[in-house]
């Protein structure tokens, strides 16, 4: 039988998975973003095995407390600032805008 802690490291060592820090208040917490810059298949598959509710998934990220963030580097996501986060976000071609968000072209 395979250790769990093993399995979730060797795990996180195969992803890139990118989360910012926590700088947004909301409903009594402080929230940031966890994304992946390479596939949305890869973010999903990174919440599901740290426990994250699928509701807390945006489009092109996961809203992730604060008090998360410990575990979620222990898994391997890789802090970085947000404009990093947006830059790579962008540059994978995952990025939902605002127009689109909102609907527009």
């Amino acid at each position: 039988m395979v250790d769990g802690a093993v399995t979730r490291r060797a795990y996180a060592r195969r992803v890139t998975i990118l989360i910012d820090p926590p700088l947004w208040p909301n409903h009594g917490r402080v929230w940031g973003h966890l994304v992946s810059d390479a596939s949305l298949e890869e973010l999903h598959a990174f919440a599901a095995s740290a426990g994250i509710p699928e509701r807390a998934f945006d489009r092109d990220h996961y809203d992730v407390p604060a008090e998360r963030y410990d575990d979620l580097r222990a898994l391997g996501a890789e802090l970085v600032d947000a404009r990093e986060l947006v830059r790579r976000l962008r540059a994978s071609g995952l990025r939902v805008t605002a127009a689109q968000r909102r609907g527009l072209p």
